[in-house]
């Protein structure tokens, strides 16, 4: 694992350039942390003061910075959400992408290509992060098939850290 310090008003400003409502402030701690997969992929993670905070993801071919389930767990309001029924969490945990029939609820004004949070129905949990790969609108209307890539979840690699 590689460590680099950055300026936190150099994070803040990709933060407000990507549309999070997060403050960093200039006496956290900020790190990048570079570290190797399992599938031997490489994976930037934003720690701030020592907790994985945010990772780049490629969307599109732009990397994209997104929320860790660690800091949407105390703050959930960074990204749309979902929410999945109690039978699709063992395989949503398991990494495989969700599918419309777990769905229960749908959040509005969700575009193509978004960032989202999955979470539980019962306690409101952060339990993934996707992205979207239909609007609000098309996953209200649609009745079977993949609604969201699964990118990180509950055990994985960037969960783990």
């Amino acid at each position: 694992m590689k460590r680099t310090r950055i300026k936190a008003k150099d994070l803040q400003k990709e933060l407000i350039t990507n549309g999070y409502d997060f403050k960093v402030s200039k006496k956290d701690a900020v790190e990048i942390l570079k570290i190797t997969s399992k599938k031997d992929k490489q994976i930037k993670i934003v720690s701030i003061n020592n907790l994985p905070s945010f990772f780049y993801y490629n969307i599109n071919n732009e990397e994209v910075i997104i929320p860790t389930l660690k800091l949407l767990q105390t703050s959930q309001n960074l990204l749309k959400h979902i929410t999945i029924d109690m039978g699709a969490i063992k395989f949503v945990v398991g990494g495989a992408d969700i599918m419309r029939p777990g769905i229960t609820k749908v959040q509005e004004e969700i575009e193509t290509s978004q960032p989202i949070v999955i979470v539980d129905e019962t306690h409101g949990k952060s339990i993934a992060v996707g992205i979207a790969l239909l609007n609000s609108k098309e996953m209200q209307t649609q009745e079977k098939g993949k609604s969201i890539k699964n990118i990180h979840f509950v055990g994985d690699d960037i969960w783990k850290i």
